[in-house]
């Protein structure tokens, strides 16, 4: 049987998936009730799999994907726990290749076969994901790729309510660059050249900046 390390700051839950884990025939489990202790449970015995919470204490579940990319020795396989259903957070995992996301309503009757899945070489994401769904926030995410990083500093702003001239005001820019910044924001997103276009975007995407 692959060992699987469990980590979730919710008791609850974390004793919950143990069990069920532990009842689908899954004996050589580890767990934790934070991302500081799961890490330290990963460097130590390698499991094949790790199932964890995307927010916990210390570290959170995508910083600890993140580090194992970043380490020649890791070759755990991830899956992570969420209650984003938003697609940004989704498109955030898959491009740390995170093989498996879950939401947490679903996880008692989705786990099983997200399990099975990873273990044949297969990614697994929750139902509620279409297909149609992530090829559209790709594209989203794409477009935000465009943007320069004075552009993106800007974007985060407006998400805040600043005006231009608070903006102006804060990156010590003018008013007249401000505008230029929000010009080009606003034709690299395929907007309408209007401001309250971009203002409306920002509101509908906020996740994402």
């Amino acid at each position: 049987m692959p060992k699987i390390l469990i980590a979730d700051d919710h008791p609850i839950l974390l004793e919950g998936l143990y069990v069920q884990l532990k009842n689908l025939g899954y004996t050589n489990l580890l767990k934790a009730n934070d991302g500081k202790a799961a890490w330290d449970l990963l460097i130590v015995h390698k499991p094949l799999i790790a199932i964890l919470d995307i927010e916990m204490p210390f570290v959170d579940g995508l910083t600890i994907a993140k580090k194992c990319e970043a380490n020649p020795d890791c070759f755990t396989k991830f899956i992570i726990l969420s209650y984003h259903q938003e697609a940004a957070f989704l498109l955030k995992a898959k491009k740390l290749n995170i093989a498996g996301y879950v939401l947490k309503e679903d996880a008692v009757s989705e786990i099983e076969n997200c399990l099975k899945a990873i273990l044949e070489g297969k990614e697994y994401y929750s139902k509620v994901f279409s297909s149609r769904t992530l090829i559209d926030a790709e594209k989203k995410m794409n477009k935000l790729e465009y943007l320069t990083p004075s552009e993106r500093k800007i974007l985060k702003l407006i998400a805040q309510n600043l005006s231009t001239k608070e903006i102006g005001e804060q990156l010590f820019i003018s008013i007249r660059t401000v505008e230029k910044h929000r010009s080009n924001i606003i034709s690299k997103l395929g907007l309408k050249e209007k401001s309250i276009s971009l203002l409306a975007w920002v509101n509908e995407n906020k996740t994402w900046i």
